[in-house]
């Protein structure tokens, strides 16, 4: 078979890509529908069934696998989807549910997983590193999350939680979590609670987190100085450790924060000084797929070795188009 099929299912959208590769890769389906959440647990597989309909039509043929990614993660233990920020999600058996609708194998992983797997075999890490065994994919936005590739495989660990730094205990100043927890990476990081903490020193002004970083880049004091320093100093608080515990080769910087040029320059800089080492060799680099990346690697949870290997060495020849 040399084609893969491949289901990111987000919040508000659904979408759906084919990727042909039998000759040079290509793209020859990429669609989206909207999810419609509210309307509960049942319309949205509905929907991703709808998605994959579609997806057979434009290949003229039905898959014999699909991946999908998914907000939250599957338990390796119940089978139940948990975490997720679409709540109908939660405590239900998605994955064996799409496996009875369908008919088909289904593989399935979280979105930062996939967003790691595309940018190791298609995007930064080909483009920038190729001979990198071990990969972090970093996303930095709405959320925290992350995703480890070792030798090419997604590594997802014994609970199904590797890579999940955005829950780690940071600072007591970030407050309560949506887990549960409190003074979370994210809850520190993110973008809504850099832009939260910006009203608090701003007197309850709103600015998006663009603009607060861009306006902090050029003083040295003010509510904007103040939220770019402590993007900077806790983002290397946060990803210091990681690095300690699984020195990666190469570390891909996605999600919103991660176009922050700041954070590949003195973010770094910042990152060294909580290393057990004397220097920092770890690479950081930008995504190169855009928002193209969780479709994609949705796709690659189910591709063989050689059709890894084929996407390796084509590494940029597709876009995020």
């Amino acid at each position: 078979m040399s084609k893969l099929f491949g289901i990111d299912l987000g919040g508000t959208k659904i979408e759906g890509v084919v990727l042909d590769l039998e000759k040079e890769a290509r793209i020859i389906f990429r669609e989206r529908i909207p999810t419609e959440r509210d309307q509960g647990y049942e319309h949205i597989l509905n929907q991703i069934a709808r998605m994959a309909e579609m997806m057979e039509k434009a290949a003229g043929e039905k898959a014999t696998a699909i991946g999908i990614g998914t907000p939250g993660d599957t338990d390796p233990k119940t089978g139940l989807l948990r975490n997720s920020n679409t709540l109908c999600l939660n405590d239900q058996p998605l994955h064996r549910a799409l496996e009875e609708r369908l008919g088909e194998k289904m593989e399935m992983a979280n979105d930062a997983n996939c967003f790691a797997l595309a940018e190791y075999h298609m995007g930064a890490v080909q483009l920038a590193y190729p001979q990198a065994r071990v990969a972090f994919g970093v996303i930095m936005g709405t959320g925290v999350g992350g995703g480890l590739v070792f030798d090419g495989q997604l590594w997802p660990g014994h609970h199904g939680i590797a890579g999940e730094w955005g829950h780690n205990f940071l600072d007591a100043s970030g407050g309560s979590c949506y887990c549960g927890r409190s003074g979370c990476v994210e809850s520190v990081l993110s973008g809504p609670s850099l832009e939260a903490f910006y009203r608090s020193m701003s007197g309850g002004k709103h600015l998006p987190l663009s603009e607060i970083i861009s306006i902090g880049k050029t003083r040295t004091e003010g509510a904007e100085a103040a939220t770019l320093h402590r993007l900077i100093h806790f983002f290397g608080k946060a990803l210091g450790p990681v690095i300690n515990l699984l020195d990666p080769d190469v570390i891909v910087l996605g999600g919103g924060l991660g176009n922050i040029d700041l954070l590949y320059t003195r973010g770094r800089e910042e990152v060294s000084g909580y290393l057990f080492n004397n220097r920092m060799d770890t690479i950081l680099i930008p995504p190169a797929l855009g928002d193209s990346a969780g479709v994609f690697g949705a796709a690659l949870l189910v591709a063989d070795e050689g059709q890894l290997a084929k996407l390796r060495a084509e590494a940029g020849n597709l876009t995020s188009s």
